[in-house]
């Protein structure tokens, strides 16, 4: 019977995943083979020797140490491309907040609450309306930094609304760039992005490369009155740069889903609480995606969606398996392929793969592998960790 800790509230649709013939599911399992986490932060302490993979319902990664769980031979998963339709809502969402004083206009007329005489209300209503007046999206240019699942949608979307639409990533996957609308036109460089968009919008994961993305000289070439729109994570933004720049007019708002001390209040500054993803269909996209890679991979060892390990499927050839991490040494596989040949073990199918300092492989095998298979790969100097699979 495999166990899985969940951390957090899980959407039901993704516990119900898990077969209750194999699986036992809570919030108080004190070693479990997989995590199941939301927001909660894990430590070293939770790579615990049972432990073989930690999902997390959602694409960001920042509360899982995963540094550690790689050094454990322990699986990160992710669930990118789940809830990008609810944070493209968002982002649509926040351009349209943007282009008007929308939430002004809301505020004036819950001050009227108690006006009685409807003609008085009227009047008051299309005297004041000129304040809250702005702008059209239709014809502007939506700069896309970063193209992935969520900026790929929010791009598409922006054609449809009749905008123009440049796009930045230089990191862009093949993937993505298949799901890229042609229509979009790629930039060589963020600032020739920046300099022609009237409204900048942030899709990249925080790297060393994107901390302070946005920061005090590019918001210097930034379009003058661009909005700008953060609905990727707050460390990409430097809130001091963004205030100067408002303060000089250099940017006109600034839309984020990230509230900043420095920023709270501030005119310009447009906070959502965390609502990027908070819908229920996401929770449950993503919920329903990192359930079923803990199932594949403790029941078939495949990797899809890793953020430390590669990404490795392979079909079942026999209902035989190893499955073993690795530092990325030379002469590894030979060893184990050695060790399995003193046994008597036939390879039917195998595939190995490596992902900076570590590797991982699957072997299937003729026959089941027993204890001492195991023990003597596992001895084998560089071998992080291994372990038989058979067939559900």
């Amino acid at each position: 019977m495999q166990q899985i800790l969940t951390l957090n509230q899980i959407a039901l649709e993704g516990l119900e995943r898990f077969p209750r013939d194999r699986y036992e599911i809570g919030s108080a399992i004190s070693d479990p083979d997989a995590i199941l986490v939301r927001s909660q932060k894990l430590t070293e302490a939770h790579a615990t020797p049972r432990l073989r993979c930690v999902a997390r319902a959602g694409a960001g990664v920042n509360n899982i140490p995963v540094e550690a769980m790689t050094r454990a031979g322990i699986v990160v998963f992710n669930t990118p491309g789940a809830n990008a339709n609810s944070v493209k809502e968002s982002v649509i969402t926040a351009m349209l907040l943007a282009s008007r004083d929308i939430l002004g206009g809301v505020r004036f007329i819950d001050g009227l609450a108690g006006q009685s005489d409807a003609a008085e209300l009227g009047r008051q209503v299309e005297a004041e309306k000129k304040r809250f007046k702005g702008g059209e999206i239709a014809g502007k240019t939506l700069g896309v930094v970063g193209l992935g699942a969520i900026g790929s949608m929010v791009a598409d979307v922006g054609l449809r609304l009749g905008m123009r639409v440049v796009g930045y990533d230089p990191a862009i996957s093949v993937d993505a760039a298949w799901r890229l609308p042609s229509a979009v036109e790629k930039m060589e460089n963020l600032y020739a992005l920046l300099s022609r968009s009237d409204f900048v919008t942030l899709h990249v994961p925080v790297l060393p490369d994107t901390v302070g993305l946005i920061n005090e000289e590019r918001l210097k070439i930034v379009k003058r009155g661009a909005v700008l729109i953060n609905y990727a994570r707050d460390e990409v933004v430097d809130p001091l740069a963004v205030s100067a720049a408002l303060d000089s007019g250099q940017i006109s708002r600034y839309v984020s889903d990230f509230p900043d001390p420095a920023l709270i209040g501030k005119p310009g500054v447009i906070f959502t609480p965390h609502l990027g993803a908070s819908t229920e269909e996401a929770e449950t996209n993503c919920a329903v995606m990192a359930a079923d890679q803990i199932i594949d991979f403790l029941e078939n060892g495949n990797i899809r969606n890793s953020v430390n390990f590669p990404t490795l499927l392979l079909d079942r050839t026999t209902g035989h398996r190893i499955a073993f991490s690795n530092y990325n040494v030379p002469r590894m596989l030979n060893s184990v392929l050695s060790i399995l040949a003193d046994y008597n073990l036939n390879v039917v199918d195998m595939l190995n793969k490596s992902r900076g300092e570590i590797a991982y492989n699957l072997i299937d095998l003729d026959r089941l592998a027993d204890a001492s298979v195991l023990a003597q790969i596992e001895a084998i100097e560089g071998v992080v960790n291994v372990r038989s699979i058979e067939a559900p």
